[in-house]
């Protein structure tokens, strides 16, 4: 991606190429301002103003473009996302509207991952202006805090182990001042006994640990958020099918919106005692590997049976959701590639988002709404718990009958959480599995927006 700096400008006047927005009822309205050639351009591109499509326009010596919106006077963020992906290199700006929302799909759809590629094709940007300058810092921090999801989750487990996400976390605190604690080796297994069983059997380079940032005024109201990071998921004992395994590099996508909802918080300088924790681990296979039928013992005092080694992400949660606990925060949030069953459930493009207290859950929903992020709430219901029942231990880690999986994933997580905490849990697929305008194919931030937007309008001075 070329520098975002690069990618959303102030309108100070400077040259650009002219953006009409066409709603496809306003169409004839435009057509009856337009000189003939103009007209006959629009009909040789077929141009009918529908939303999404776009067509260039003779103008003059040079040229503007057609697009077609929902709404002219109410840019969602993704309405001209095609355009950085169709038009050439340049400056533009909108004719008579200003891009708002739209900014931040505008610069997201530039984004390109292009590490691994060995001749990569460098373009130039395209350059939106707008006439709201102040606008631009939030919108170009949210743009990059989905740039590093996306880089995170797309980066194979080779390179985006244990020690890298740890790298990764001191990265986003140093600039910041904040204190990077880690937790490995024996001390991970006196103090966090789910994480490191989980993660025991990987190889000594991506050795499992419990990294935490703490950030903030201790006297401004504490807020954790918590992000799963295994960070390739075999399945363990329980073995995926390879059809299973070849996307499980994005199973620590809960940490990399950890990461960056961190990053977000602390960029704005947002007024909260901020604690990031991310149980960062690889569930592999080796002669030490935790098995089925062990009785494991958590950070909480928690005893639970092993009914599945494949339903590790809330073994690890655990663990530190209840250090998370510990210190009495007023709010905490986690986020989690949790369960194939919030997939079924809500397809890729909507987190399961559980809440224990109504207004926060509502709170979370408003914000997603308002900006394109959207969540969907499913139910903490109690007459589930009973899925968890173990003969031997005091839970379950797999829930029997098959029912309900993102609800029975939740209530194991549930019991962890201290009692009187506000908490919610985003089960998110982190995952793209076919292009969108501005959204391309790949890792990706889905619940991120949502939870920095209420996070924002909660807490700002």
């Amino acid at each position: 991606m070329n520098d975002k700096e690069t990618l959303i400008q102030a309108d100070k006047g400077q040259q650009a190429i002219a953006i009409h927005l066409i709603t496809k009822d306003g169409l004839e309205e435009f057509l009856k301002g337009r000189t003939v050639p103009q007209r006959a351009a629009l009909e040789a591109q077929r141009f009918a103003g529908e939303a999404g499509s776009h067509a260039i326009l003779p103008e003059g010596d040079g040229w503007s473009v057609v697009t077609g919106v929902a709404k002219a006077d109410a840019l969602s963020t993704w309405c001209l996302a095609k355009l950085p992906q169709a038009l050439p290199a340049g400056t533009y700006r909108l004719a008579s509207a200003e891009p708002g929302a739209a900014l931040l799909g505008w610069v997201s759809a530039q984004y390109r991952f292009e590490r691994y590629l060995s001749d990569p094709k460098p373009e130039g940007p395209r350059t939106l202006l707008t006439g709201q300058p102040k606008a631009i810092d939030g919108i170009l921090a949210e743009a990059a805090a989905t740039a590093l999801v996306r880089d995170l989750v797309n980066t194979p487990a080779e390179d985006m182990g244990p020690t890298d996400l740890e790298a990764h976390a001191e990265a986003i605190a140093k600039p910041h001042g904040a204190v990077v604690r880690v937790t490995r080796g024996d001390a991970l297994q006196t103090e966090f006994p789910m994480i490191h069983a989980v993660g025991r059997a990987a190889a000594r380079s991506h050795a499992p640990r419990l990294i935490e940032i703490e950030w903030g005024d201790p006297a401004h109201p504490r807020v954790a958020v918590v992000g799963k990071g295994v960070c390739f998921d075999s399945g363990g004992l329980d073995i995926k099918p390879s059809s299973g395994m070849l996307l499980m590099k994005k199973d620590m996508g809960g940490a990399a919106h950890a990461l960056a909802l961190a990053q977000l918080v602390m960029d704005a300088n947002l007024p909260v005692r901020l604690h990031v924790l991310v149980p960062a681990v690889e569930n592999a296979i080796a002669g030490n590997a935790f098995r089925p039928g062990d009785v494991l013992r958590s950070r909480a005092g928690i005893s639970v049976e092993i009914g599945n080694t494949d339903a590790e992400g809330r073994l690890v949660l655990g663990d530190a959701l209840t250090r998370a606990g510990e210190d009495k925060p007023e709010l905490m949030i986690d986020f989690a590639t949790l369960t194939g069953a919030a997939r079924v459930a809500l397809g890729p493009d909507l987190p399961a988002l559980f809440a224990r207290l109504d207004d926060t859950a509502h709170a979370l929903i408003d914000a997603g709404t308002a900006v394109d992020d959207p969540c969907w709430r499913l139910p903490l219901y109690d007459g589930y718990r009973e899925f968890l029942k173990s003969d031997i231990a005091d839970i379950n880690n797999a829930g029997t009958g098959g029912f309900a999986g993102a609800t029975t994933a939740a209530l194991f997580l549930d019991r962890f959480v201290p009692e009187g905490i506000d908490w919610a849990h985003f089960d998110t697929f982190a995952w793209r599995p076919s292009a969108k305008p501005g959204r391309p194919k790949g890792g990706d931030a889905l619940g991120l927006r949502a939870a920095w937007h209420m996070l924002r309008k909660r807490y700002s001075a």
